[in-house]
């Protein structure tokens, strides 16, 4: 009986937006500071790639969806509390958040990548830094490394209030390199023509997944199922391209459906067999 109730709700995630005709709109959240995953318009709403993502990926669910914008730090607590269907911000997938709530598989990896000036010899390991003058965002996580890694590889941080003005001083010359998300980095150089991507720690590589509250199994394949069907008609690369400024390579995240329903590895995810339907 429980295998035929499970069945019977996965047939219906999956049925496509004809019976999903008529129900209320879904509701995430978004970090509306977070440019270019989400920040304001002159006309006071939200744009974003996320935003992007999430309407497209709720257009294929068959439902509108309504974005509210708030800090970051209260996104989780009020998905848990039933406000949100699931969060539209991009969100680390770790251990620790799996054991609290559903991940889908990810749509973006996130990683710390360094930046430079154009026309500076470019980095190709970590210890290439040696004697050079890191700049970070001032309380970041990128911080964080840049000051525990700081005497093992030889450089000197230089914190800064803003991630733009961390860019700037790689544009003006003060530093070498800027430490930042590798999203936030790509960004950045569609918008300062003499700062370049560089690097990529590949180690601190995870996946940027949409969570949902425990128990929606159901609602978490049919998110799943839309946005695999994204990444298999390339419509969350184009997105990536449009909005970080590079094409993803065929083994990132925007361009590959994983195994099962979730992120492997962690708490949550269901290794059963599961083909995209579009």
């Amino acid at each position: 009986m429980r295998r035929s109730f499970t069945a019977a709700l996965l047939s219906l995630a999956l049925a496509g937006p004809a019976l999903a005709q008529g129900q209320p709109p879904l509701r995430c959240a978004v970090d509306g500071t977070f440019a270019p995953h989400a920040f304001p318009t002159l006309q006071g709403g939200v744009q974003g790639f996320n935003v992007d993502l999430f309407r497209e990926a709720a257009k294929r669910m068959g439902r509108e969806l309504v974005v509210d914008s708030a800090s970051f730090s209260g996104l989780i607590p009020a998905m848990n509390a039933g406000r949100y269907d699931f969060l539209c911000a991009p969100t680390t997938a770790t251990a620790e958040r799996a054991a609290n709530m559903l991940f889908t598989e990810g749509y973006l990896y996130t990683a710390f990548q360094f930046g430079i000036r154009r026309g500076s010899a470019p980095i190709t390991s970590l210890d290439d830094l040696r004697g050079k003058a890191i700049s970070v965002n001032k309380g970041s996580a990128y911080d964080a490394w840049a000051q525990q890694n700081a005497a093992r590889y030889g450089f000197t941080v230089q914190t800064y209030d803003t991630q733009p003005d961390a860019v700037q001083a790689v544009v003006s010359g003060r530093a070498y390199a800027n430490l930042g998300g590798n999203t936030v980095v790509r960004y950045a150089a569609t918008r300062a023509p003499q700062f370049v991507p560089d690097f990529v720690i590949r180690e601190t590589r995870a996946h940027w997944s949409a969570p949902l509250p425990m128990g929606a199994t159901a609602m978490r394949v049919e998110l799943e199922n839309a946005l695999e069907c994204m990444k298999k008609d390339g419509t969350i690369a184009r997105l990536s391209q449009q909005w970080f400024g590079v094409a993803p390579a065929a083994d990132d995240a925007e361009n590959t459906v994983f195994p099962g329903t979730g992120v492997p590895g962690l708490p949550g995810y269901d290794p059963t067999p599961r083909e995209p339907r579009c």
